[in-house]
């Protein structure tokens, strides 16, 4: 197995981000400031903001919302 270590990557211009035309694999631990796109899996933590779409499975904590539709117990 190979290993890189650097400082900072950027793309060929050196003016922005680099893309990950085949995707990426993360291991750990991923930071971002933003997300789009489905989730699947396990949130563990505070989600703050919107939520649009379907919640299925255990919610366990508190919910606090302007609204919601569909709430069953």
């Amino acid at each position: 197995m190979s290993k890189l270590q650097v400082d900072d990557i950027v793309n060929k211009d050196d003016n922005g981000s680099v893309g990950f035309s085949r995707g990426a694999v993360v291991t750990g631990v991923a930071t971002a400031t933003s997300f789009s796109g489905a989730l699947t899996g396990n949130v563990t933590g505070d989600v703050v903001g919107g939520v649009t779409g379907n919640v299925t499975g255990n919610v366990t904590g508190n919910i606090n919302a302007s609204s919601a539709t569909g709430i069953s117990t």
